[in-house]
């Protein structure tokens, strides 16, 4: 029993220990809280003194209105922080926007004057063209083009100045561009007939007869006192000189060798071609020949070289063209082209 009545009163002890500690700290918080309301309840005087000889503005409050109004006016401030950041933000990008706008206007009046000069030599290769086609005999079509405006460009000159701005520039491009693919049709044309005026060249003597244009005319075409006999005599051909023996002759044109022979107390070593359109050329004096009878040769093509051989006063080539039972001046078809 005495051990029961015991841990009885331990037991109410611990419990008005608890009790008393509660009280003691609700005590302090609710003396603090009085003192906390004491001190924000404190009358402030706020005087309001003019320069000039005004009325005394007196304005009462308490602590406690001072620190929420100073507490409001930190937190506007500090709101304003990132606004202020962000607008400073905008301002520098503002300005870059502002550079990269100059730079591009500026890359756009080149571009309008590169446009301009592509437009002016546009037209001057129109008119060439339009000249070159009428020379040649070809018809250039009044072709039209995408969008149902003319191939030619008088119109894109013409209507220059009814678009403005960035749409001009586009339109003229495009313009242009319509202009430039209907003239492939015509350039082509004279491709082609160059391509056949080329293989017409080809078949007809045009070219100097020895490789490299080296050389000199030593005798032209006509008549001439002969170097061996000191007659007047009519010289047949045309004699080239390189001062020595051994430099390629060339075959003039396309054709197939008809003739390689000797004539002692002529033309020594020669070799005559037969071309198309009825055309013969000799080249006579040879030191050596390099075709035979019945080869076809191409124009540039070596059939020999130059020698002293036949009746000759030194190393040359003796050449030679017929047309037909006529003979006639080479230097009138050599560089025909």
């Amino acid at each position: 029993m005495a051990r029961k009545r015991r841990y009885k009163k331990v037991e109410e002890n611990f419990v008005s220990h608890i009790l008393h500690g509660f009280g003691s700290f609700f005590s302090s918080i609710g003396k603090a809280l009085v003192h906390l309301v004491h001190i924000f309840d404190e009358k402030l005087t706020i005087m309001v003194v003019p320069h000039s000889n005004g009325k005394v503005v007196n304005v009462q409050t308490n602590v406690l209105a001072v620190t929420i109004g100073f507490i409001i006016i930190v937190g506007v401030i500090i709101s304003f922080i990132p606004f202020t950041k962000n607008s400073t933000l905008s301002v520098i990008e503002i300005n870059r926007l502002k550079e990269e706008n100059r730079e591009t206007l500026a890359s756009l009046d080149e571009l309008r004057d590169e446009n301009n000069n592509l437009l002016q030599s546009a037209k001057r290769f129109q008119s060439s063209l339009s000249q070159s086609l009428a020379l040649l005999g070809i018809i250039q079509e009044d072709n039209t083009v995408r969008g149902g405006s003319g191939g030619d460009l008088s119109s894109l000159f013409d209507t220059r100045d009814a678009v403005s701005g960035t749409l001009k520039e586009t339109a003229d491009i495009k313009q242009l561009s319509d202009y430039l693919e209907n003239a492939v049709q015509p350039v082509e044309q004279i491709g082609k007939m160059l391509e056949s005026q080329s293989a017409l060249f080809s078949d007809i003597p045009n070219i100097w007869p020895i490789k490299g244009g080296i050389g000199h005319i030593s005798m032209a075409f006509g008549q001439n006192i002969h170097p061996i006999t000191g007659q007047w005599y009519i010289h047949k051909g045309m004699d080239i000189s390189t001062y020595r023996s051994g430099d390629p002759v060339l075959a003039t044109a396309n054709g197939q060798v008809v003739h390689v022979g000797f004539d002692p107390n002529g033309y020594g070593n020669y070799i005559v071609i037969k071309h198309k359109h009825g055309i013969y050329t000799r080249y006579a004096h040879l030191s050596t020949t390099r075709v035979e009878k019945g080869d076809q040769v191409t124009q540039r093509q070596v059939i020999g070289t130059i020698g002293n051989t036949g009746m000759s006063t030194g190393p040359h080539l003796h050449y030679e063209i017929h047309i037909g039972s006529d003979v006639v001046d080479p230097a009138k078809y050599i560089n025909i082209k």
